[in-house]
Order: structure tokens, then sequence, then C-alpha cells
């Protein structure tokens, strides 16, 4: 496998444990009203990035991998969106700004991937 075929993979990867991490942030949640539904949206948000990820790298035309891949730095900011609205109880404080800097940076990450596709 080459570099760039690592990379990809280390990308796919990097998406799913997002998409893990944040499940695990979501089960540990309070039960109430705002965030079931908060946590129901990030459940939904945070793994797409991922799903789009793998479809990208299977994209019929360069017009269609720029497109899953603007799906994928869109997902990544509604992720942000829904982790900033949830209220997780005051030890999970600091797991909610670590999933806050991850999809981030992988909106650094699709949206540098846009920039040098285009």
């Amino acid at each position: 496998m080459n570099k760039t075929q690592n990379s990809k993979y280390d990308l796919e990867d990097r998406t799913r444990l997002f998409a893990e991490k944040c499940r695990d942030y979501i089960r540990d949640l309070p039960k109430t009203t705002t965030n079931n539904e908060y946590g129901n949206q990030l459940a939904r948000a945070s793994g797409s990035p991922g799903a789009n990820y793998i479809e990208a790298n299977e994209a019929l035309s360069k017009k269609d991998f720029v497109m899953r891949i603007k799906i994928c730095r869109k997902e990544a900011k509604e992720s942000v969106f829904w982790l900033r609205l949830s209220q997780p109880r005051n030890e999970k404080e600091e797991d909610k700004l670590v999933l806050i800097d991850e999809a981030q940076q992988l909106v650094k990450i699709f949206n540098s991937i846009v920039e040098k596709s285009i």
C-alpha cells in the first residue's frame, strides 16, 4: 500500500473513531428531552463524515468526489453544533470539548481536500 492509500484509510479510521466516541458521549448524556433530541441529531451527523468519505473514495467522477467531501465537511460542522448544544454531566464537559476539537479538525481536513481538488 502506498502512502496515499495509507492516508485514505487513516482518515476512514479517524472518522469511524470520531463517530464511536460521539456514540459513547451520547450514551452518557443525562436523559432530558433536549439531550435526547440533540443526541439523536449528533448520532446521525457524527457518523456521516465517515460514511460519505468511504463513498467519496468510490466516486465515479471528480465532481462526485468533491460533492461527497463537501458533505463530510458539512456534517462535521453540524456535529460541532449539536455537541455545543448538548448538556453533559460536569465530569463529561472535557469529553465534549475534545469532541468539538476533533470535529473542527475534521472540518479543516475536508476543507483542505476540497480546495486541493478544485
